[in-house]
């Protein structure tokens, strides 16, 4: 029946060595690597090595894992991933799982991490329902200070028989420390907890790793020359990403007697002979020594990665080729396979066509550059004319690699090649409509451009073309339809090749400019809310201030309203105030004293009859 699916934890599954080895363990088939090696066939070259492809549900490697940054997005590839906030939150998800990988190749950080697992696993040994299997991935940065397995001949490598006599780079204590306790943990009960170490030779391949800052400064071609730290003469062991993951699958399935393994190619090469292979195919194609001191100047650089690339070792790996069955990627090394390395690079980069930045212009440099895009636009006049002219796929072939050799371009990197159509009619109109001045001197007159219109249309018909050569590098031409761009200055046509092929794409903002820009932006967004808080507090003084004079002039007409009102009262009041004076108020004023003198009962019935008796009128 088919395999069963295993499920595989990995640290960092964001981080680059995680990500590609992640992403390879997930399109692996349990037990693969243990039947016997096929005639391999050849792969699809616009595949990238990093590249995920569909993958079956069954039988295959279930990966999960942690995340080397909170805020990253769950790669397509993993099946899980764990934001893990205790320790036993995290021995709780790998007890789940068959096969435990922590990669301490790439974040020192993460050796206490995973000393800290492997021993928690293995306190649990007495519960586990089926054999765990734990892999540490290490670098042979713990052999840095190894004795030569031969004083006599320094050339005799490293062998992986050799592990007991390594000596760590004091840099990597740790490393070395973590690689023995896992080892040692692994022999207490090998059936139910076995273990294994992994001394991983530099990882390149798939986006780069420590070789990356160099890949950068090349492909920015911001230095005439890609620098070299020290001599360069110091032996890189070295192994592509991808092979190091095939690695991790042989001893998921074999799992080897052998239980510390060396994963390196099978290539010595200097620092030297990487830098200059890496400039010659990305960058300038020139190096430049400099002192080691210089190195720590770059910030790009940390102290880890100084120390791995100053290593001096030769190392290979026996085991590699005599017990497991890998389908290697680069076996030969980065130099041998550095065509297939640039491609991965700029897949995986995300890279096409590069944006030019500002900066100091030197007119060495520009005069270089100059001579170089001449001899690329010959090639390209001569292919228009190859084009035009040839009679055969294979004569324009023959033909094209002259015209390359002529002009010293020995490298021709083509990714895209677009054809611009249009009917007879279209262009016989829009020579006629030339301008004289600039059709004068050129083969545009009415005669000649109609010869040679079709000469060509003679040499390439729909089956016999010269882009059948293009066809066959498997590089498909796109047509664009020239006529339905009504523009002379080909604005319209560059926007549809840019939506074809994508908007030109270069490396983002560096750490450090994204940080100049965050705080640019901090410190505009601080001016701005001081100036809308200063701009609110004048607003709502000059609002206080005005409510203020509003209420006093409010006041101030109350209180002429008032005045006004008592005046025309008083003015009012006057006839009726005189008229009971002289009238009313003297007898009252008689009556009510009489009222008091006398005291009556009934006072108001005495008042009123002492009124109607003393009235002057009734007198």
């Amino acid at each position: 029946g088919p395999a069963r699916s295993r499920r595989v934890f990995l640290n960092h599954l964001d981080s680059y060595c995680g990500r590609s080895i992640g992403e390879y363990l997930s399109r692996c088939v349990v037990g693969a690597s243990l039947e016997s090696t096929e005639e391999e066939e050849e792969e699809d070259e616009n595949n990238s090595a990093a590249e995920v492809s569909s993958r079956p549900k069954e039988g295959v490697y279930q990966v999960v894992g942690t995340l080397s940054k909170p805020e990253s997005t769950k790669p397509c590839f993993a099946e899980e991933t764990y934001a893990v906030s205790s320790q036993k939150e995290l021995l709780s998800h790998l007890l789940e799982c068959e096969i435990v990988v922590y990669n301490i190749t790439e974040d020192a950080n993460q050796i206490e991490e995973a000393t800290w697992a492997a021993s928690a696993l293995h306190m649990e040994i007495e519960h586990f329902a089926t054999p765990k299997l734990f892999i540490l991935i290490s670098t042979i940065m713990s052999w840095a200070k190894s004795k030569p397995p031969d004083p006599e001949d320094p050339e005799i490598p490293f062998t992986d028989e050799d592990y007991r006599r390594r000596k760590s780079h004091p840099n990597f204590m740790d490393h070395i420390n973590a690689e023995k306790l896992i080892l040692k943990l692994g022999k207490t009960n090998k059936h139910k907890f076995s273990t294994y170490v992994v001394a991983s030779g530099h990882q390149y391949g798939a986006g780069e790793g420590v070789l990356h800052y160099f890949f950068k400064i090349g492909w920015l071609s911001e230095t005439p020359a890609i620098p070299v730290f020290g001599d360069g003469n110091n032996f890189i062991p070295t192994i592509h990403v991808l092979d190091l993951a095939a690695v991790l699958q042989n001893i998921a399935d074999h799992r080897p007697r052998f239980h510390y393994i060396l994963a390196v190619d099978v290539s010595m090469h200097t620092l030297q002979e990487l830098i200059k292979c890496i400039s010659k195919n990305v960058g300038p194609g020139k190096i430049e020594k400099i002192p080691k001191e210089n190195a720590f100047l770059s910030k790009e650089l940390t102290q880890m990665h100084l120390d791995m690339l100053l290593v001096n070792l030769r190392m290979e790996s026996m085991f590699l080729k005599e017990s497991f069955n890998i389908k290697w990627v680069a076996q030969a090394g980065l130099v041998e396979n550095i065509e297939q390395i640039v491609k991965e690079y700029k897949r995986s980069r995300g890279l096409l066509v590069c944006y030019f930045k500002n900066f100091y212009i030197q007119m060495g440099k520009v005069i270089e550059r100059c001579r170089k895009m001449l001899a690329y636009i010959q090639v390209l006049i001569g292919m228009i004319k190859l084009f035009s002219m040839s009679k055969s796929c294979s004569n324009f072939e023959q033909e094209f690699r002259r015209c390359k050799i002529k002009y010293k371009v020995l490298r021709w990197d083509l990714e895209f090649v677009i054809s611009l159509t249009a009917s007879d009619e279209f262009l016989i109109n829009r020579i006629i409509n030339l301008p004289e001045r600039i059709v004068a001197g050129t083969h545009y007159t009415q005669d000649r451009f109609l010869q040679s219109l079709n000469l060509f249309r003679e040499f390439n018909t729909d089956d016999k073309t010269v882009l059948n050569y293009f066809d066959e590098l498997e590089i498909h031409p796109q047509f664009i339809d020239v006529a339905k761009f009504e523009d002379p200055e080909n604005r319209f046509i560059v926007k549809e090749i840019i939506k074809e092929i994508g908007e030109p794409r270069n490396y983002g903002l560096t750490d450090e400019e994204k940080e100049n820009l965050e705080r640019k932006a901090a410190e505009e967004r601080l001016v701005k809310e001081a100036q809308e808080k200063a701009e609110r507090e004048r607003k709502e003084t000059e609002e206080r201030a005005e409510r203020m004079a509003n209420w006093e002039e409010w006041n101030k007409h109350l209180e002429e309203v008032k005045r006004q009102e008592q005046e025309l009262l008083e003015a009012q009041s006057i006839p009726l105030r005189n008229y009971l004076m002289k009238n009313v108020m003297p007898t009252l004023m008689q009556g009510i004293n009489e009222c008091c003198r006398i005291r009556p009962d009934d006072p108001v019935d005495f008042l009123a009859e002492y009124l109607f008796k003393n009235s002057p009128d009734i007198e």
